[in-house]
């Protein structure tokens, strides 16, 4: 490889690394905005149909094969688990926890990860490094939703903080089953069935949950409208484009310090945007969780390495 061409590629993966630092830490802002007159689980599943149409309209043109009836029902199932579990329990919560600790909470992903690896078969026990960090999360979620947010006098309900940590094993479990279950090989046309099947799943709870009687599309407000339109281009064609084109690119390690990226920038921009309060409380929990993910990310990637 040329000079000329290694600055070229490490320029693009700068500019992925960016996409997914800035623009997924933007999104819970987005999401605040945006459930703010359209119902949550409308507004989660117009963007994922939406986006899931496009991108695998687009992967289709470009030549990508028709999937089967199994791999439509895995990426059914998937979407339902990443995105009506996961996302889902995101846009639910931001009707009443700020959007900066909503990205907190939902960071815990990696604890998820590493404890259904050491449950399920084989039964990969984590290095002692992992259960540190596990220990250190534990703590910071202590600090966050601890007994003086009992009875919502805090900044967390501890219902919004109960079904954003289930949204994150939703999460971690759809990760799972996307990787073991039979899906087309093209990242980005799997990506845009599991988008078509869990936005579909989120319109059918919306309208089961009476949502539709809800919504009124002559008062979705400015702001709500350019936060769904954020979402659907920017949060899910752009962001996870770039998140799917770096799988391929960087090393597990250096791809996952998004999960201890994105909420600091969500915490700044909900305090700088939104006017979010951050509290001494809140900057403590953040740091660490923040450092408890850190923690476990490189420490399961290191010793993935090592055993491989």
């Amino acid at each position: 490889m040329t000079e000329g061409h290694a600055r070229a590629s490490r320029t693009r993966i700068l500019a992925a690394f960016a996409s997914i630092y800035l623009i997924w830490g933007s999104t819970y802002l987005a999401i605040r905005y945006a459930v703010q007159t359209i119902p949550p689980f409308i507004m989660g599943g117009v963007r994922f149909v939406v986006s899931g149409i496009l991108l695998y309209a687009w992967t289709r043109y470009r030549g990508a094969a028709s999937p089967t009836g199994l791999q439509w029902r895995n990426a059914i199932i998937a979407g339902g688990l990443l995105l009506l579990g996961g996302n889902g329990a995101v846009v639910w919560a931001e009707q009443f926890v700020p959007s900066s600790l909503t990205a907190l909470l939902v960071s815990i992903l990696p604890f998820w990860l590493v404890i259904i690896e050491w449950v399920r078969p084989p039964r990969r026990r984590p290095p002692a490094a992992v259960l540190i960090g596990l220990i250190i999360g534990f703590i910071g979620i202590i600090v966050l939703v601890g007994p003086g947010n009992i009875g919502g006098r805090g900044d967390v309900r501890p219902v919004g903080a109960v079904v954003l940590i289930l949204g994150s094993l939703s999460w971690a479990i759809g990760s799972f089953f996307s990787r073991d279950a039979d899906l087309p090989e093209g990242g980005l046309l799997t990506t845009g069935m599991e988008m078509l099947g869990g936005g579909a799943l989120m319109l059918i709870v919306g309208a089961l949950t009476g949502e539709l009687s809800h919504l009124d599309v002559h008062h979705i407000s400015g702001p709500s409208a350019i936060g769904l339109v954020y979402l659907i281009t920017f949060g899910s064609l752009l962001g996870f484009t770039s998140y799917i084109w770096l799988l391929d690119k960087v090393s597990p390690a250096r791809l996952g310090t998004y999960a201890y990226v994105n909420p600091v920038v969500a915490v700044i921009l909900g305090w700088a945007i939104a006017g979010e309060r951050l509290s001494p409380r809140t900057a403590a929990a953040a740091a660490i969780v923040i450092c408890a993910v850190a923690l476990i990310t490189t420490a399961r990637s290191s010793h993935t390495a090592q055993s491989a």
